[in-house]
């Protein structure tokens, strides 16, 4: 099992020497990743199920983070939980994160996008918030094919997005592609996954049965459409206080991945917890 770590600006907030501390802290416990979540703008009134946002929680840029956390760590990978994608043009975003993976040599390799939940965050950016999935589905293909193509430029007709020609370095590091992989908690999502991801990262309130259902929804619509469903990553949340025996039994499931959150807010109280995780889960 992998085990990565949230550090959410919203609850943690933005001062760049926590950050790193945080980072430092994770990385010499021996996490694999830390995850960045992201809204774009808040508004009175958003909310995500019966939770009201309070519109002054800072929801720092998540790819500006992950390059800040780049540059004080060394080995930790880099991920979202979630890029919300249909809010992003696909040759700008490939673009910055090819950046960030050449920047961290190798290191942006867990993006993990979703649709978003605030039909007032799609209407500040000029998104149609029903065509969001079919935004998200042609993104992707435009970013695989810009970070692949040669210096002949690649091509692309879609509802929402036109490539003619367009030429995009520097690549991701050693590689022609980066990993996309798909967070949501709808079984749209998990047949986007078996599409078009390398990963599932289902997330919100799901019955263990839905959940399931989902994952194996990805494999199979992975299967159908010609590609190998265990190739699949699968990355769920999971709490600090989780046991060993839990952990064997997500791993049993095919879960791959588990992404804890602190919810400790000083930096003391930080190292105690990670360390005690870490000691416990043999991460080190």
């Amino acid at each position: 099992m992998k085990f990565g770590i949230t550090y959410s600006t919203p609850y943690h907030g933005v001062d760049p020497d926590k950050i790193a501390t945080f980072a430092q802290l994770a990385e010499e416990c021996g996490f694999e990743s830390i995850y960045q979540p992201e809204h774009i703008v808040l508004y009175p009134g958003a909310t995500i199920g019966p939770y009201e946002l309070p519109v002054t929680l800072p929801y720092a840029d998540p790819l500006d983070v992950l390059t800040f956390v780049a540059a004080s760590t060394r080995r930790i990978l880099l991920g979202t939980a979630v890029l919300l994608l249909p809010y992003h043009h696909p040759v700008t975003l490939a673009k910055r994160l090819a950046t960030i993976d050449q920047l961290s040599r190798g290191r942006m390799r867990l993006l993990t996008i979703g649709l978003g939940a605030l039909p007032g965050e799609a209407q500040a950016v000029g998104v149609d918030y029903p065509t969001r999935g079919r935004r998200a589905d042609e993104a992707i293909d435009a970013l695989c094919l810009l970070w692949a193509g040669g210096p002949e430029g690649v091509t692309y007709k879609g509802e929402f997005f036109t490539l003619d020609t367009l030429v995009s370095y520097p690549k991701p590091y050693d590689s022609t592609q980066l990993p996309i992989h798909i967070g949501g908690s709808t079984r749209s999502a998990a047949r986007r996954a078996g599409l078009r991801g390398d990963g599932y990262f289902p997330g919100g309130a799901l019955t263990a049965e839905e959940r399931t259902a989902q994952w194996h929804l990805a494999q199979t619509t992975a299967a159908e459409a010609g590609r190998d469903p265990k190739s699949l990553d699968y990355t769920r949340f999971a709490s600090i206080d989780i046991t060993r025996d839990h952990v064997e039994s997500l791993a049993a499931e095919g879960v791959t991945r588990l992404v804890i959150n602190s919810a400790a807010t000083t930096a003391d109280e930080q190292r105690e917890e990670l360390t005690t995780f870490a000691t416990h889960h043999n991460l080190r």
